[in-house]
């Protein structure tokens, strides 16, 4: 009676954790794309071509994302930081600039006028945070029933905006317009922003638009304060050939990115204006140790001499480089390989940029 009294209580404890875990069945899905109830987005930028009349006749798709700026704007005059250019340089940069505004506004016209919810992102790069905030909304006008994103491509501050940067980019477009932006990135990215999350408290509450180029985020989700994807990007110029494409859009080449949401076509349109930041979260050991796992690695000094014999080599660094208690805790641990995360071990691919 007992074991069978036993055997009742586990199967119940086995219901109880299915259930909580529901919830995250959407992020665990396998090629989501082909649900046809899910809604896709298309985004693309000034050098992508686009048939309007075939893209629209595929009724999946629901929105359309383009890019707007890029970093700081463009010079009218020619000189001050485009001083070393030549004028021809200069003015040809300009020129593109201006083409690449129009086009961005005929896009807008033609998406809009197709019935097709509209969004419109910035490419963060390094530079004054305020003025490249600025210049996005200068650019895009975003209307308040139209997308907003920051895209993050990495960590690099000599690359990619910083993660302070962005912070104080995210709070301007705030301020402006009443709304925080979607967060744009990647894998890696992401699993930084999420495991540092109280040191960038707002990047870390924004809806994520997440970029994986495989057929399922396994193991992914929950991650920080994300329970799961706005939107996935699923295919783009990295995955998709003339041979093999997770999907194909009508009136477009292989180079275009298409995205999935967990969601159909009117759900998605009651949250896309978006504009809020999600519920906050304290960090979990898994996260935490995820920190040190992130950190470059450096190797460790020499043993200090005289040092007791038998000690862990943590315990014979300097006194001036001892980490802290915590850290040399997991520190020593992972290299033995104690230690395990739940954020998933870092993916480096050919391109050594986002995870496909």
């Amino acid at each position: 009676m007992k074991q069978r009294h036993g055997r009742a209580t586990l199967r119940i404890l086995l219901l109880a954790i299915a259930a909580g875990l529901s919830h995250y069945a959407t992020a665990a899905d396998t090629l989501p794309w082909k649900k046809t109830d899910n809604a896709l987005v298309v985004d693309g930028y000034e050098l992508n071509t686009i048939d309007w009349e075939a893209l629209t006749s595929d009724k999946r798709i629901a929105g359309f994302i383009s890019k707007a700026s890029d970093g700081l704007p463009e010079s009218f005059s020619c000189d001050g930081d485009h001083a070393g250019d030549t004028v021809g340089h200069c003015k040809t940069m300009w020129r593109k600039y201006a083409v690449s505004r129009e086009l961005f506004q005929t896009r807008r016209l033609v998406a809009r006028a197709a019935g097709l919810l509209w969004g419109a992102y910035h490419l963060a790069r390094p530079g004054n945070p305020i003025d490249q905030a600025n210049h996005f909304l200068d650019y895009a006008t975003p209307k308040p029933d139209e997308m907003m994103i920051l895209d993050l491509e990495g960590i690099d501050p000599q690359k990619f905006m910083s993660l302070e940067d962005a912070q104080i980019f995210v709070g301007h477009i705030k301020t402006r317009t009443g709304r925080y932006p979607v967060l744009y990135t990647n894998n890696d990215t992401a699993r930084f922003i999420a495991a540092y999350r109280n040191d960038y408290p707002v990047l870390a509450r924004l809806p994520i638009w997440y970029a994986r180029y495989k057929p399922d985020v396994k193991g992914v989700f929950p991650m920080g304060n994300w329970d799961n994807y706005l939107l996935w990007q699923f295919s783009a110029g990295a995955n998709c050939s003339k041979r093999r494409c997770p999907y194909r859009v009508p009136g477009t080449l292989t180079d275009i990115d298409v995205n999935v949401a967990a969601m159909d076509r009117v759900a998605l349109t009651k949250i896309w204006a978006q504009g809020n930041l999600l519920p906050a979260r304290e960090p979990d050991p898994p996260l935490v140790l995820a920190k040190i796992e992130m950190e470059p690695r450096r190797p460790l000094p020499p043993p200090v001499v005289g040092a007791t014999p038998g000690l862990p080599p943590i315990a014979r660094l300097p006194a001036a480089t001892q980490l802290p208690a915590a850290a040399t805790a997991v520190t020593v641990a992972a290299r033995d390989g104690l230690v395990t995360s739940s954020v998933p071990p870092r993916e480096i691919n050919a391109l050594n940029y986002q995870d496909f």
